[in-house]
């Protein structure tokens, strides 16, 4: 048997948990043709020895609905080994929209997921209406990865109820029934399900709670009422399980779980959503976990998803810092990094910035920004790289120890704020969990905040060969098999005959992140983060070499994920 390509003498992790064992994999056109000992040869082979080959992960929650028109290469998910990603997630998206909403969901992705607006403007093409049509746009555009996407309730609601969908008041039947219409629409299309937003951290440009916050029990099961028709799709949910304190919290969270358990119950589809710990009520996400257990054990599909580290706000001279508020800080904003470097390193304008700094001091605890440093960057909250104790060994003030800190990697070194998630132990117990699943990476979004497209590559340097916690096989079922399944992905995150081609080839031992950085290169001159990894030495999609140590190979063979 010729094949057109065979991966040779590899430890084969193949995503389903199973024992790792050395083999081969043969690739003929977009799937996988063989697993294991192989008597045939390839019209080209890899010799993957030394080297893990898995399946690619599937990212299950990404913002990458704009993105991914003007940036086929899907940056930075596509140096984390991600091949096929969902995107559409908490209830923001572009479709359905008519043409005079266009501007609105534009601002509305910018206020939200912080996208810029002008890149958006510059980047979409806008030639759809309906979801299904948006998906039928996708197909025609080049892309380095799958994409398949949510229809999100923003949009739905704006394109189904106009300018009363701004009010938040409670949809009417008819217009309940029109987007049930809409969803199903999208359903045939392909969409891979429904996304919605509850919470009130989500605000319009204008500060109002984005559309379908407070939308009712009622309406929500109207509209996915579609998904159980049709058979197929996802619910997912930025949940309204918040508040100042405990009896809010437990609150919001039984009318949050009712109408997640009922709306699983009654149509068979699962239901996910964004679990994390917060700072104002530390102990909620085990509450949260054992209300999980509780429907699941009704016989209800409720999958919570979480991230591998804390969510962070990223602050440096790279892009902004906590004292901003400050003139002689403000001042640095815009300018390049070598004029930021040499005000810096000016002593009579260092003084000023520690003085101005020091009588306006911003309103964070100093020992909850961590450092990163650029060339290895850590994320496990050690108290002793807070910007407090920093300061304190130094003998300086937490300001003057940012600048100097900062200039001792040269004006690239990051402070990290985990405003979710700021207990790594409370992280290691979600991750634990049976019913969650990995996500919130949200690759596309929170451009220049947050940086957590690099979850797959930290969750196996981290969690897996760091710390033990999972073994390899479990690792990577979690990050390949487990989401594709949840999804329903057909013949994805799995390494077998008939596959699609999506493969991973991993140095292991040579996996690691690089720190992120700040670059302008969306539309517009937009800025954003990206972060870098090394390690991954092919990876391949629908049996196409796409990206080789690093750098795209040149094919762009990805296809939309339809449910």
């Amino acid at each position: 048997m010729t094949y057109d390509l065979v991966i040779r003498n590899g430890t084969i992790v193949d995503g389903t948990g199973a024992a790792a064992y050395r083999g081969d994999i043969a690739i003929s056109g977009d799937r996988i043709a063989a697993v294991g000992e192989l008597d045939g040869t390839g019209k080209e082979s890899i010799d993957a020895d030394g080297h893990l080959v898995t399946p690619g992960f599937v990212d299950i929650h990404t913002h990458l609905d704009a993105q991914i028109t003007w940036d086929p290469i899907a940056s930075s998910s596509c140096w984390h080994g991600v091949t096929s990603a969902v995107m559409g997630n908490c209830g923001v998206t572009f479709a359905p929209c008519r043409a005079e909403d266009r501007e609105y969901l534009t601002r509305l992705m910018e206020s939200v997921e912080d996208v810029p607006a002008k890149s958006i403007q510059s980047g979409l093409q806008w030639n759809w209406e309906s979801y299904g049509e948006y998906l039928g746009a996708l197909d025609q555009l080049p892309k380095g990865i799958n994409v398949g996407g949510l229809v999100g309730h923003c949009a739905l609601r704006l394109y189904a109820m106009g300018e009363q969908a701004l009010e938040n008041k409670p949809a009417t039947g008819e217009q309940i029934e029109a987007m049930h219409d809409a969803v199903s629409e999208a359903m045939a299309g392909g969409a891979l399900g429904f996304s919605t937003s509850r919470t009130p951290l989500h605000l319009t440009p204008d500060g109002d709670v984005v559309p379908g916050t407070h939308a009712t029990a009622e309406e929500l099961k109207g509209i996915c009422a579609a998904l159980g028709e049709h058979g197929r799709g996802v619910v997912e949910a930025a949940t309204g399980i918040s508040g100042p304190d405990e009896a809010s919290v437990r609150r919001n969270l039984e009318t949050e779980f009712g109408w997640m358990t009922d709306i699983s119950l009654e149509t068979g589809r699962p239901v996910t959503f964004g679990l994390a710990q917060n700072r104002q009520t530390p102990k909620a996400y085990g509450w949260i976990l054992e209300k999980v257990a509780e429907s699941v054990a009704k016989g209800a599909r409720i999958k919570p998803q979480s991230t591998t580290r804390g969510i962070g706000v990223l602050f440096g001279f790279q892009n902004r810092t906590p004292f901003d508020r400050a003139p002689a800080w403000r001042a640095l904003r815009g300018l390049a990094m070598g004029e930021k470097l040499a005000k810096l390193r000016d002593a009579d304008y260092r003084a000023a910035m520690v003085e101005q700094a020091l009588s306006d001091p911003p309103p964070l605890d100093m020992s909850d920004l961590y450092l990163m440093s650029h060339a290895a960057p850590r994320y496990d909250l050690d108290p002793t790289q807070s910007l407090a104790a920093q300061a304190a060994r130094l003998n300086i003030s937490p300001p003057a120890a940012f600048i100097e800190l900062s200039l001792a990697e040269n004006g690239l070194a990051l402070f990290n704020y985990p405003f979710l998630n700021p207990e790594m132990s409370a992280v290691g117990e979600m991750l634990n969990d049976p019913n969650v699943v990995l996500g919130l990476g949200d690759s596309g979004a929170h451009c220049g905040q947050i940086m957590d497209a690099s979850l797959p590559t930290y969750f196996l340097t981290y969690w897996v060969r760091e710390r033990g916690d999972f073994s390899l096989e479990t690792g990577i079922h979690k990050l390949t098999g487990e989401p594709a399944a949840l999804y329903d992905l057909k013949d994805r995150g799995v390494l077998a005959p008939g596959a699609f081609a999506d493969i991973n080839v991993i140095d292991f031992d040579g996996l690691r992140l690089r720190g992120p950085e700040f670059v302008h290169d969306f539309p517009a001159g937009a800025g954003r983060y990206i972060q870098k990894s090394e390690g991954y030495s092919h990876m391949f999609v629908n049996g196409q070499l796409f990206m080789s140590n690093g750098e795209h190979a040149g094919a762009l063979a990805g296809r939309v994920l339809r449910s």
